[in-house]
């Protein structure tokens, strides 16, 4: 009889909703488009993940013992400053050294914690005008630049933006997909 028995349906990770990030194994001409293009429209997909929600609402987190929503606001908005800055500076550095950061330590402080999320909205939109802009004027080989990472190693610009693109996505579900199980 349990052979007949249809499988329990899979509890969702709410940690990675889209999957963990998976970097190309190659990068061409049309993944690059595709990415550039998914860095554009980003801000106004998590703009429209975030739209409306109240105080109380953006004070909730998108899981148990996760980050509220007004912190992933702040969170997306400085993650993808350091990346607009990093792709910047392996542009015009050979291999260089970048710095981590700790963001749950960032999430914590207050500006994170309290303030509207406008201000990181208004960021999302000028470092993705401006990093996109780059990105289209680039020569294909300058793709390749790389910067050396203290945990992931040597990585290039082809795999940070990739990185960046993930990361947009995969907080814009986290909203997206709490507004759903909370009716919002």
């Amino acid at each position: 009889m349990d052979a007949m028995r249809p499988p329990e349906p899979a509890v969702p990770d709410l940690r990675y909703p889209i999957g963990k990030y998976a970097p190309r194994a190659t990068y061409s001409a049309h993944s690059r488009a595709a990415t550039i293009a998914s860095l554009a429209g980003m801000p106004a997909t998590f703009r429209r993940a975030v739209s409306g929600l109240t105080d109380e609402q953006l004070d909730t987190p998108y899981r148990p013992d996760g980050w509220t929503v007004r912190q992933l606001a702040h969170h997306v908005a400085d993650a993808h400053m350091i990346l607009y800055t990093r792709t910047k500076i392996a542009l015009t550095e050979d291999n260089p050294p970048v710095k981590t950061w700790d963001e749950g330590r960032w999430s914590a402080l207050p500006d994170t914690t309290h303030l509207p999320i406008a201000g990181s909205l208004a960021i999302l939109d000028a470092v993705h005008a401006r990093l996109v802009h780059v990105l289209e004027t680039l020569e294909p080989d300058q793709f390749s630049r790389t910067m050396q990472h203290p945990e992931w190693g040597v990585i290039s610009i082809d795999w940070l933006i990739g990185l960046c693109a993930w990361h947009g996505a995969h907080h814009t579900a986290h909203a997206a997909e709490l507004r759903k199980r909370r009716g919002w």
